[in-house]
């Protein structure tokens, strides 16, 4: 009886509260909303569908493709390749952060954040950001010792950091294994006479869908020697990704691996940023999918074979309009004899600059001859998850756009290649996209009556 009661005086209090929204169904109020923001460097691309492969040109030695329709979600993408400079920016956040964990472990204080704002242990701590690292301080540099470049290998006994020193590391959550079918089990649980059945693996152990990587994220730099042996490129691997002198030029001697690490990286630091605000964090930045890039290389031109139109290579006055290999090797004829400068030509109609040539971009998907037959049409992708003892036809991913040392064949928007996911070359390099949570740029913020 007196449970009863105590149910009973239960009810009566939750129906006594009284409510704002006057008991009509009206979701849930005053949640932070995906604002419209100015994503710097990047432009947004609508929604659409393309006819994906066709081309005015194809060539007998070519990949053979069969032009399919496809749907492509809205998204944001890099205007431009991502630079040596802002690869940099990367590079350098990952050093000063091994730089603290190291001066925190050797129990100089200011550098670890080990207590939570209540006062609890953080494990494991938290870096200090705002505490300035005093490099050339006696403690400091021995306690950094170990990330530098053992002094028996130094060159002229400059003391500069140990390129495979700088790993990083990040975790990712695998969706498409936690969405197999096959991977579920039948699991008999009866909860006060209820039965659940088909209970997938994944909800029972979650950890097992989440991976850990530690990725090297130093360039290649050795790339420009190993890939052109007989030539003399001796100054671009010293100078080409350390000079200010090519700040601005593509970033290369960068894998998939790294390309993806970056990605990772630059989705966290934003969101770190948006967070101090007190703002919604944005959706992750990745590389595009094979169907992205190519819709996006197209400017909206349905049928073209280069991002300009087509069919010709050269302006009116008879200028190149890309960095390539013209002719029969006349290497410098349009301009650049490697690498070029972002943006050194005229953007297609969406505002998206070298989408055909200077170096050719990685592309999120693996590679397969039958894409486009086994691809859903509704935003295509196709990916492989390669181990390390795969076969090397495993770890193979798609490469788009062509570069400075191709033929014009390969700065096609419908060619498509591919490179090894761990390999770096002198003429690959990558930009970003972030799917847009919305239809069209600011239709989130419409009500459904505006929406027609």
């Amino acid at each position: 009886m007196k449970k009863l009661f105590l149910m009973l005086a239960t009810v009566v209090v939750l129906w006594s509260c009284s409510s704002s929204d006057g008991g009509e169904l009206v979701g849930v109020q005053n949640r932070p909303y995906f604002e419209d923001i100015d994503l710097k460097g990047m432009v947004f691309i609508d929604q659409g569908n393309f006819t994906m492969g066709a081309g005015t040109q194809n060539a007998t030695y070519g990949v053979p493709s069969q032009p399919r329709t496809m749907q492509v979600a809205s998204y944001f993408m890099d205007e431009t390749e991502i630079t040596n400079n802002e690869y940099r920016q990367f590079v350098n956040w990952v050093t000063d952060s091994i730089a603290r964990r190291m001066l925190g472990e050797a129990g100089i204080e200011g550098y670890l954040i080990e207590e939570d704002e209540f006062g609890e242990p953080l494990d494991p701590p938290v870096l200090n950001k705002k505490t300035k690292i005093r490099w050339n301080d006696q403690e400091a540099r021995e306690a950094l010792e170990d990330l530098y470049i053992p002094e028996k290998d130094r060159f002229y006994g400059r003391r500069t950091v140990d390129p495979a020193k700088l790993n990083y590391e990040y975790y990712w959550v695998d969706y498409r294994e936690a969405a197999r079918k096959e991977s579920a089990t039948t699991v008999k649980q009866e909860y006060k006479g209820t039965m659940f059945a088909n209970r997938p693996k994944g909800l029972n152990n979650r950890s097992s869908l989440i991976k850990k990587e530690v990725v090297n994220i130093y360039p290649d730099t050795l790339c420009w020697v190993h890939d052109y042996t007989y030539s003399m490129n001796d100054d671009y691997t010293r100078r080409y990704f350390t000079s200010s002198a090519y700040d601005n030029y593509p970033v290369v001697g960068i894998s998939w691996v790294q390309a993806k690490a970056f990605c990772v990286w630059r989705t966290n630091y934003l969101n770190q940023y948006l967070e101090s605000i007190d703002y919604t964090a944005m959706n992750d930045y990745r590389l595009p999918t094979e169907a992205e890039w190519e819709y996006a290389a197209r400017g909206g031109m349905a049928g073209e074979s280069y991002p300009w139109g087509g069919p010709y290579v050269r302006n009116p006055n008879g200028c190149f309009l890309a960095n390539y290999e013209p002719l029969r090797g006349a290497y410098d004829d349009d301009g650049g004899m490697k690498t070029l400068m972002v943006g050194h030509y005229a953007p297609n109609d969406y505002g998206l600059y070298d989408m055909a040539g200077n170096v050719s971009e990685w592309c999120l998907d693996s590679y397969n001859e039958s894409t486009y037959i086994i691809a859903n049409a509704l935003s295509p992708y196709y990916e492989y998850q390669a181990a390390e003892d795969d076969p090397a036809a495993m770890k193979r991913k798609v490469i788009r756009g062509g570069s400075w040392k191709d033929q014009k064949y390969f700065i096609q928007v419908q060619t498509r290649t591919y490179e090894f996911q761990d390999t770096a070359k002198s003429y690959i390099g990558f930009r970003c996209v972030q799917p847009y949570l919305g239809r069209v740029k600011g239709d989130n913020l419409k009500s459904a009556s505006n929406v027609y």
